[in-house]
């Protein structure tokens, strides 16, 4: 069952990822590819970090899509309706496809010159 330990070793194995300090994500050349989804627990209240799920920057919305309808555990959100971005529900996702998920994540916001360096 993969966790936020096995998101941070794939992040920052890719090249000029950076931890967000404050909170939970990366980001790569000042563009954030993860963050935790904040959920709204109770409705008179702020929303709250959900440690089980993250965010995914994808490519475009064909590929959000096509995870959503793929892979168990990815889903949306209405707030992400239309927004090039998926959650992954951690507990849920395969390791295998969590790697691929965030490889192609930060393939989505890499600058050109990054992206011929990962396979």
């Amino acid at each position: 069952m993969p966790a936020q330990d096995d998101v941070r070793q794939i992040a920052l194995t890719l090249p000029d990822t950076v931890e967000v300090v404050d909170s939970f994500g990366f980001e790569v050349a000042g563009k954030a590819f993860i963050w935790l989804w904040r959920e709204r627990v109770d409705p008179k209240k702020a929303k709250v970090p959900n440690p089980d799920v993250v965010v995914l920057r994808v490519e475009d919305l064909g590929e959000k899509a096509a995870l959503i309808a793929s892979v168990p555990g990815v889903f949306t959100e209405p707030h992400y309706d239309g927004y090039k971005a998926v959650l992954v529900r951690l507990p849920d996702v395969a390791p295998d496809a969590l790697a691929e998920m965030v490889v192609d994540s930060w393939r989505a916001v890499a600058p050109k010159r990054l992206r011929g360096l990962v396979p």
